[in-house]
Order: C-alpha cells, then sequence, then structure tokens
C-alpha cells in the first residue's frame, strides 16, 4: 500500500499567514501540520508516500526532504493548477499503479492517526473505504448517508438539510478501481475533478464502500481559528519536560516543555505550553495553550492560548490572547495598556500597540 498525501492548497483564507508560508506547514505544538500527517502514515506501515505540491511546493520539499527523516520514502507530483482532488489522483497515475493506496489530505488533522483505518481496510478488503467523523454541523461538510445496514449509498456536499450528522474526512483509502471512477466522472461546476464524485460513481456502480467511523479528534483546518484549536488539542497531550535554562525567580507549572537551548528568567510559565529551543522568556507570563517558536524573545508581556513563530519579538504588551503571530514580526508596547489584544499577524510584520485615552 501507498500514500498519496495532497498539499497543494495555498490557503487563501488564512491569509495573510500563508502568503509566505504554505498552509500545510503552518505549526501546531511548534511542528507543521503536515509532519503529524507523516508520522501517522509511517507509524501505519506504509513507507512508499507522493506529495502532491503546488506554487508552495519549494517550501514542502525543502521542510520534507526525501522523506528519510519520518522513515519514509517521498516522491513529489507537481500540480500546475488547483483542478481538483480526483486530478490529483490523475498526476500520480503511473507510479500509484494497480497499488492499494492511502489518499490524505495534508490539511487534516487526526489525533489518532490512520493505524486503526487502514487496518479495518485490510482486513475487510472493500474496493475502497471512507472515514467518517461524526459532527455537530454537518451542513458544513460533505456528508455520507448510510443505509439501515450501515452500508454508504450516498454523498452530498453541504447539505442544507442533511440526513446524517457523519461527515467526510479528509482520509480515503482505495483499490485500483478508483481509477475507473476517475475516467467517468467530469469536472463539477468549479472546474474540478471532484473524489467525492468519483466515490459517488463507485457506489452507484455497485462497488463495495467501507465505512470507518473515527472516535478521536478530527479538523480541518481552514483558517486561523482552527489552527489554535489544533494547537490546543496537541498541547493538551503534552508531557512536561524542562530541559531549558530556567531561573530560580521563575515558575513553571503544569505540563510544559521546555526545549535546551531555551531561557526562562524571572517569569511563570502556566502549562500546558512548549517554549523552543533559543527562546527567550524574561519578566513575562506565558499562558495555557501557547507554543512559542525557536528564537522568540518574549520580555515584559503576557501571552496565552496563541501560537508565535520563530524570530519574533514581543516586548511590553499586555494581554496577547488567542492570537497568530508569524515569522520575523516584532511587537511592542504602549506606555498605557488595555487589558487584551488579539492579532493575526503575517511574518515580517512590525507592529506598534500606542496609548489611546479611555
Amino acid at each position: 500500500m501507498k500514500a498519496l498525501v495532497l498539499s497543494g492548497g495555498t490557503g487563501t483564507r488564512m491569509r495573510p499567514v500563508t502568503y509566505a508560508l504554505a498552509k500545510q506547514l503552518l505549526p501546531v505544538a511548534n511542528k507543521p501540520v503536515l509532519f503529524y500527517a507523516l508520522e501517522s502514515i509511517a507509524a501505519a506501515g506504509l513507507k512508499e508516500v507522493g506529495i502532491v505540491i503546488g506554487e508552495t511546493g519549494p517550501q514542502v520539499k525543502k521542510a520534507v526532504g526525501d522523506g528519510s527523516s519520518f522513515g519514509l520514502d517521498v516522491t513529489y507530483f507537481p500540480q500546475a493548477e488547483p483542478l481538483g482532488l480526483a486530478h490529483a489522483v490523475l498526476i500520480a497515475r503511473d507510479w500509484l499503479g494497480d497499488d492499494d493506496f492511502l489518499m490524505y489530505l495534508g490539511d487534516n488533522f487526526l489525533s489518532d492517526g490512520v493505524t486503526s483505518f487502514v487496518g479495518s481496510f485490510q482486513t475487510a478488503r472493500p474496493d475502497a473505504q471512507a472515514m467518517l467523523a461524526r459532527v455537530a454541523d454537518p451542513e458544513r461538510y460533505g456528508v455520507a448517508e448510510l443505509d439501515t445496514k450501515g452500508r454508504l449509498v450516498r454523498l452530498v456536499e453541504k447539505p442544507k438539510r442533511p440526513e446524517s450528522d457523519l461527515a467526510v474526512v479528509g482520509v480515503y483509502l482505495f483499490t485500483q478501481v478508483v481509477h475507473e471512477a476517475i475516467e467517468h466522472i467530469k469536472p463539477s461546476w468549479r472546474g474540478e475533478l471532484e473524489i467525492t464524485d468519483a466515490m459517488q460513481w463507485l457506489i452507484d456502480a455497485g462497488y463495495n464502500f467501507g465505512v470507518h467511523t473515527l472516535t478521536g479528534y478530527w479538523k480541518d483546518i481552514g483558517n486561523v481559528t482552527d489552527i489554535l484549536e489544533v494547537n490546543r488539542a496537541v498541547l493538551e497531550r503534552l508531557s512536561p519536560k524542562v530541559e531549558g535554562d530556567v531561573d530560580d525567580a521563575s515558575e513553571i507549572i503544569g505540563r510544559v516543555e521546555i526545549t535546551a537551548g531555551a531561557k526562562v528568567r524571572n517569569s511563570k510559565i502556566m502549562g500546558p505550553a512548549i517554549i523552543t529551543s533559543g527562546a527567550d522568556i524574561s519578566q513575562s507570563y506565558v499562558g495555557p495553550f501557547t507554543s512559542i517558536g525557536e528564537n522568540c524573545q518574549i520580555g515584559g508581556s503576557e501571552i496565552e492560548s496563541s501560537i508565535v513563530l520563530p524570530d519574533t519579538s514581543i516586548d511590553g504588551v499586555r494581554r496577547v490572547v488567542r492570537s497568530f503571530i508569524g515569522r520575523n514580526a516584532e511587537v511592542t508596547g504602549p506606555t498605557s495598556v488595555p487589558s487584551i489584544y488579539r492579532f493575526i499577524l503575517g511574518d515580517h510584520s512590525r507592529m506598534q500597540i500606542t496609548s489611546s485615552d479611555r
């Protein structure tokens, strides 16, 4: 079995932070979202991985390389323009051959990985298999409709009146029959070859389409709020580990990871939180669900429930919450400060907060 990972999206809904960084490389708990997908593929026992890339391809190739750091053998497939998920399968058709394959949308995060999903497929041997998740708002997703025997009978994209609460997760398993399905479908109104159309063709043609309902946490990352939520979910599982330089005037509470090479001076760190090598925290409060990237400088500030990317400086700012701050950004505070701030800053931003009459 092979794996085909889609990492070509531009992340237009996440701008400005995706102007300079590929959506799939945005970090949660200081690790790119795409890396979690690759690690879960390796954990499931798969070795050969194809990655479909778009205009951010050079960034993805630089970050992932040949895949050896994940125990994988990676091949890249450029997609000149976004012509649909099924089109991505067409691009990799020769490489896929007649092998079964796992198709994984690189901006999906699954807390429990794909091992059980792959295992259930290998045991039951359907022609294809969809991963489903129960959601409170199915009208936002592609929805799976099952018959009384639990068999998949219909897929409906963002229905106004959903017939079920089962959303289709962006992870699928296919045998070679999917190639026949793709040959029979036509571009949608968006001008794209939709994988859901290929799946529906298989269902209508009578192929055995299995389903697997996940029980762990899943998020299809579409905006900055989503990535902050995933960051929170990952940090919930954090194990405490303090290897950095923490002075006696500082207080570390709860599940906090401070990487070797990080410094904490006269500060309070409340977990779950992670502070990476090269970061320097002084006279500050870092609160729960915060990820501080490499070489960040945090001085005289308060921050929580936020992601701060590498090489960023925050000085004299109270109080930053639920914020995403890009690489090499610089945030300085006023002489009199309001009680709270919220930021979404792209790379190389410069912001000075001025005081105002209140």
